[in-house]
């Protein structure tokens, strides 16, 4: 028969013991997703190409680029796959993702609504060899829900590299 104060005694003990658990539970799972490379993280570093606004190219539906190179290969289709490389960043200079930083191509088939209509757009002219400058307003990127690190109404400035047409 337990006696009141072994009773007590060895519920501390257990208690105790979950304590000394969830604690090395939690910590467990800070350091696991601490260290994940998920487009959610922001990062400061080098900003955008800076171009004077007279020097944008203005499009009817408010998308504005620059050819910070011009391409001396094709220009991709509808429908093809392209690879490139990319930055992206908010007006306010913080790097949100980058491909050029993973050391990773992209690749996508242009023009079926796979990627923000800002790059359907933005690379549907230019040439392979080409690096673009596009700055994306919010309605041709994620609107008002925003994504991930990037806030609702953000305008986005991406420099694109066309890498190659697959």
């Amino acid at each position: 028969m337990t006696t009141p104060g072994r009773r007590l005694e060895n519920t501390i003990v257990i208690g105790s013991t979950l304590f000394r658990c969830l604690t090395l539970l939690t910590l467990l799972v800070s350091a696991i997703t601490c260290g994940s490379d998920s487009p959610t993280e922001v990062e400061t570093g080098t900003p955008p190409t800076q171009v004077a606004d007279a020097d944008y190219i203005t499009t009817g539906s408010g998308l504005r680029y620059f050819d910070l190179v011009v391409g001396t290969g094709a220009t991709p289709g509808i429908g093809q796959t392209i690879s490139v490389h990319y930055t992206g960043w908010l007006t306010n200079n913080v790097k949100f993702d980058s491909s050029v930083d993973r050391n990773q191509p992209f690749s996508f088939v242009l023009g079926t609504g796979r990627v923000i209509a800002g790059w359907d757009e933005g690379v549907a002219t230019m040439k392979v060899g080409g690096k673009r400058q596009l700055v994306i307003p919010a309605a041709l990127a994620y609107g008002s829900t925003g994504s991930g690190a990037i806030p609702p109404n953000a305008t986005l400035i991406f420099e694109v590299e066309l890498l190659q047409i697959l």
